[in-house]
């Protein structure tokens, strides 16, 4: 079964269904005669049968989404379990706090309390517990957008739910499991188990699940085009979710009609239920569906040509959305972003319609970097509060001017589009942002239509052939067969084409001093474009024009500047640095995976980098760790203290989390602390709790500049260093043959000796590099993050 709407529109209907949908399933000794308790003589089981009178009616006023007044109900309930010591209810209690938290949108305090839960059902060994608790484990990690995380926690319920041989909960679990298949983009497995867990709602009586399998088969079917069948289902929810006054289950049907009508294009039927929707769910505070109605309802007014009111609805969902964030872990923060990035697009397509491109560009940088910019805020000591407000259009001038830089911000834009009488989202423009230093902005656009329409590809894949056209690769190890044989015309063709969309409409506002500084501010795919390589018409380099850099956002700018300065040294003393650098080559390779996940390999020494690390170490008069000076706990207790350091070994990058990129270095016995053994491979994880006060870190490996592309940038090693406290991070975009590198190294710091600009020490190189390395693939993989100074 084939999808035939928007990806965005798939993950945003499950979300919002599988959050809310489901009761609990744990067993509840109701209590509903008072006169005969009240008659009763005062005991333990008269409190305990008060405490689950007071938790069966929490549990009636969370099914008729009344969740603030269901935890005061909760808190009451939970004080009469302990006063009475009863740890079992006591668990059953706290997850259910747990569960109304999440459907609150208040995920770091539903994760708490069901971590809470779940040492107490673990301890006394309460299988029935366990299993709802895993279940609200996984609702949550389903609404920040890590599904296949969440689809591991109901799998491990319903093994559960098999072991004790409960029909009823295991009907539960298989409507759970449905959602997360088709937030996965597996429909047909998805209805299979909505089926599955229909069939079992029926027979146990569960109304409540029928109604939100109902619910769920039919969105199945309208992701076929079955919309005849699938209002049909939706209805028949519908009527069973008032019939039950499930407040929770009419909000969500509603949406789901709503959405049936805005792909028949029957605009106005689509805003009223949609409005509808949206009613009930404020009524009952789910904020997370709430966002998703707002981001919908926003949408479809844009299309409808009411723009004001679509601004309005828009800027309400991202208001919503962003409670969202708060006390979530980091990683968490980055999830949910990348669930909620929709919204930040239709609200600069809007701005863009009205032609007010400033604050267009305003919602554009608001989307990005949030969890980065509070790290590097809080790594400063800094005014967090302050400082992790978006800049305003006159904030984004003054960053230009600091920095003295011409900055290039992309935006991809995506639209829905018939495509073979199919509905799909395709990226449909690409939208560019020019500020000058002198605080002029200028906004372009290129149409990104063709790139499917005609030439049968996308921009993310004309980025990722244009890379291999040059023989840039990934997931190798420094070190690759220099002897490849490049097919010209065919690197120049994707080098050229990806200049024409990305460079040739904004060509005329670049500074025409080949000197002057281009920060380049990448979106999704665009991290990885090799922006030095891109060619003109004339096959001239960028780099020949333009001294280039990158940045994850326009903010992230102005927090590396603050880093700089607080280091507190002028950066062009690099003589006067000695002992304070550490320069790395070589080391005695460890065995590591090429891949996440995969069998380790011996890594193969690096002669080349080490000649690199010795040449390095001669210019600055100190002395390179090589062999088995370098190892693991030794780098690691030496970055803190500093100033510059270079790595020239192998790479690894993770493009699942991230966090597991790392940089290779000898194995030794122990680390630190001598309890732990160490691998020899430095992650991105371990860097990022450092605290790091080095002007410039170069990781002169392969892929370092890679990792998990997320709505807050790579997740890796260079984002790792930024937030550890570095200002300019060189690093490195696929895998880079060893002699080429070592002579392109040593060439950027004798032009650094001389000159204490990063970037033009860096296009220098190039420059020298590639007349004796024609091909790209030699010269153009290392980027410049952050300061140039």
């Amino acid at each position: 079964m084939q999808n035939i709407v928007s990806t965005n529109k798939i993950n945003s209907i499950f979300r919002i269904t599988t959050c809310l949908l489901i009761s609990l399933s744990f067993p509840i000794l109701i209590v509903t005669n008072y006169d005969e308790i009240a008659s009763a003589q005062i005991t333990t089981e008269y409190r305990k049968n008060e405490g689950l009178v007071l938790l069966q009616e929490g549990q009636l006023l969370s099914h008729q989404g009344k969740y603030n007044e269901a935890l005061k109900k909760y808190e009451k309930a939970l004080a009469i379990m302990k006063e009475i010591q009863d740890i079992g209810w006591q668990g059953a209690i706290i997850d259910n706090i747990g569960l109304a938290y999440s459907n609150l949108g208040q995920y770091a305090k539903a994760l708490n309390y069901y971590q809470k839960a779940l040492a107490i059902a673990q301890k006394i060994d309460n299988k029935g517990l366990k299993r709802n608790i895993l279940l609200h484990f996984g609702l949550v990690y389903s609404n920040l957008g890590q599904d296949a995380k969440a689809l591991n926690y109901f799998q491990k319920a319903l093994a559960l739910d098999r072991k004790i041989n409960d029909q009823l909960a295991k009907g539960v679990t298989l409507s759970y499991i449905g959602g997360a298949y088709m937030n996965l983009k597996k429909p047909t497995l998805a209805l299979n188990y909505f089926h599955q867990s229909l069939e079992i709602a029926i027979k146990t009586n569960n109304i409540t699940s029928e109604a939100s399998n109902l619910n769920s088969i039919g969105i199945i079917y309208m992701f076929s085009g079955q919309y005849d069948k699938a209002l049909e289902y939706l209805e028949q929810a519908l009527d069973m979710a008032i019939k039950l006054d499930f407040k929770a289950g009419q909000g969500i049907t509603l949406y789901s009609i709503a959405s049936i009508y805005n792909d028949l294009k029957q605009n106005e039927k689509a805003l009223i239920y949609y409005r509808k929707s949206l009613a009930i769910l404020r009524e009952i505070g789910a904020k997370p569906q709430e966002v998703n109605a707002l981001s919908n309802m926003g949408s479809e007014l844009l299309r409808t040509g009411n723009v004001e009111e679509a601004i309005k609805v828009l800027w309400n969902a991202i208001k919503v959305q962003e409670s969202l964030r708060e006390k979530l872990t980091d990683n968490d923060k980055v999830s949910i972003i990348d669930t909620q990035i929709n919204t930040y697009e239709v609200l600069q397509k809007a701005y863009i319609l009205q032609n007010k491109t400033e604050i267009a560009l305003e919602v554009s940088e608001r989307s990005r970097t949030r969890v980065l910019v509070e790290l590097i805020a809080d790594k400063l000591n800094i005014d967090t509060q302050r400082q992790n407000k978006p800049p305003n259009i006159e904030e984004i001038k003054q960053i230009a001017k600091n920095q003295n830089s011409t900055l290039v911000q992309y935006s991809i834009i995506t639209d829905e589009f018939k495509v073979k009488d199919k509905q799909q989202t395709k990226q449909s423009e690409l939208y560019i942002w020019v500020i000058k230093p002198t605080g002029e902005i200028t906004f372009r656009k290129a149409d990104l239509k063709p790139l499917w329409q005609k030439e049968n590809t996308t921009l993310d894949e004309l980025v990722t052939t244009s890379r291999q056209s040059i023989g840039a690769r990934g997931a190798a190890f420094r070190g690759i067969d220099v002897s490849f044989n490049l097919d010209a015309p065919k690197a120049t063709d994707k080098l050229k084409r990806l200049h024409e969309l990305l460079i040739n409409p904004i060509a005329d506002l670049l500074p025409k001093n080949p000197s002057a500084r281009v920060t380049f501010i990448p979106q999704s795919s665009l991290f990885l474009v090799p922006f030095p390589a891109l060619q003109d018409k004339k096959g001239k380099y960028l780099i020949e024009k333009h001294t280039i850099l990158t940045s994850p956002s326009i903010q992230v700018l102005e927090l590396t500047r603050k880093q700089r300065q607080q280091i507190g040294q002028r950066m062009g003393e690099w003589q006067r640095m000695g002992n304070n650098m550490l320069i790395v080559g070589n080391p005695t390779m460890p065995k590591i995976p090429p891949k996440i996940g995969e069998a380790r390999q011996q890594l193969i020494p690096l002669p080349g980098a080490e000649r690199e690390a010795k040449a390095i170490a001669k210019l600055f008069n100190t002395q390179a760790l090589i062999g088995n000076q370098a190892t693991e706990t030794k780098v690691t207790q030496l970055l803190p203290k500093a100033r510059l350091i270079h790595l020239a070994t192998h790479g690894i990058f993770d493009s699942v989390s991230g966090l597991n990129s790392g940089i290779a270095l000898t194995p030794d016995p122990f680390s630190k602390g001598g309890d732990k053994i160490s691998d020899g491979l430095l992650t991105a994880g371990e860097i990022f709790d450092l605290e790091l006060n080095a002007e410039l870190v170069v990781l002169s490996a392969c892929d370092t500049g890679r990792g998990r592309i997320s709505g807050d940038g790579v997740i890796g090693l260079s984002r790792s260093l930024i937030s550890a406290g570095v200002p300019s991070v060189l690093v490195s975009l696929w895998s880079v043959p060893d002699a080429p590198t070592a002579e392109l190294m040593k060439e950027f710091y004798q032009n650094l000796q001389n000159n204490p600009d990063k970037a033009q020490a860096l296009r220098q190189a190039m420059l020298k590099i590639m007349k004796q390395h024609p091909n790209p693939r030699d010269w153009a993989a290392f980027t410049l993050i952050g300061e140039a100074e």
